[in-house]
């Protein structure tokens, strides 16, 4: 049976990075798209509760029927599984993202967050970036990261996902004969160079800009950054269950009550034989 295939970005329903997903990933079945109206890069998870979402079709670069929400992209991705679509999705395929998304930057990631929320809903999510280059000119070529990307969707329609987990994808700024090939990695160390900028508008008041140099990363061997510093797709599975598992041991040692738990369960009987 055909498997149903959404995918969805955050920079855009019009963005030539998703284009080219779509078009590879027809290859493997059939392809909805429902993507955010703008560019929602660093929005990350976001459930839009407080107002209506409207959704509006859209027709992409190749004549593509395409539906565009104006909510976040997680909030496209709860459109389509909940029923937006009258045949249930099987697969959530988020991207392709302009810029690498490695490190710390899947908790601010749109692309990240809209594989989360297929999780969320039961269904397996890939997520995937392309490394962008500073100072490049030109059209970027996502045909390489589609490629790489149809090649992992392929495994994963063929083996499936364990429960509660997404795979990110990162893809070097890289043509095909030189992608030295898919390895598995975890998250690697991104440093980020933020800076705060003040200034003044015309009445007088305060405003603010968060800007600073573009993040760099520690390139360790066996990290999504090291992947991609070595011409390697690096493939990042992500879980949901963010419990710092070691850190319990620590804490459990930690006296949590002001007095000891057996003293203030004898208290507690002392009252009742009291009453009695």
């Amino acid at each position: 049976m055909e498997k149903h295939i959404l995918v969805t970005n955050d920079d855009g329903v019009l963005a030539p990075g998703l284009l080219a997903l779509v078009q590879e990933m027809r290859k493997l079945g059939k392809v909805s798209v429902l993507a955010p109206d703008r560019n929602w890069s660093g929005g990350g998870h976001v459930k839009t509760l407080d107002r209506a979402l409207r959704v509006k079709e859209v027709r992409l670069a190749d004549g593509t029927q395409a539906f565009a929400g104006d909510g976040a992209p997680s909030d496209c991705v709860a459109l389509a599984t909940l029923g937006f679509f009258k045949e249930p999705v099987d697969f959530v395929v988020s991207g392709i993202n302009a810029g690498a998304n490695l490190g710390h930057d899947v908790t601010y990631s749109g692309t990240v967050t809209a594989a989360m929320e297929a999780v969320i809903a039961g269904v397996p999510g890939v997520a995937v970036s392309l490394e962008t280059v500073d100072g490049h000119l030109g059209e970027i070529d996502y045909g390489p990261a589609a490629r790489a990307a149809a090649k992992i969707v392929r495994q994963v329609v063929g083996n499936g996902l364990a429960h509660e987990v997404l795979l990110n994808v990162n893809v070097p700024f890289l043509p095909d004969e030189k992608i030295r090939g898919i390895v598995l990695t975890r998250q690697g160390l991104r440093v980020y160079h933020s800076r705060l900028d003040e200034r003044t508008d015309p009445r007088n008041k305060s405003y603010y800009w968060i800007g600073g140099d573009a993040p760099t990363g520690v390139p360790e061997r066996g990290t999504d950054v090291g992947a991609l510093a070595e011409g390697f797709v690096s493939v990042t599975p992500l879980q949901l269950d963010l419990t710092a598992y070691r850190a319990l041991t620590d804490l459990n040692t930690w006296q949590w009550d002001e007095v000891p738990h057996e003293t203030v369960l004898l208290e507690a009987k002392e009252k009742v034989d009291l009453v009695s």
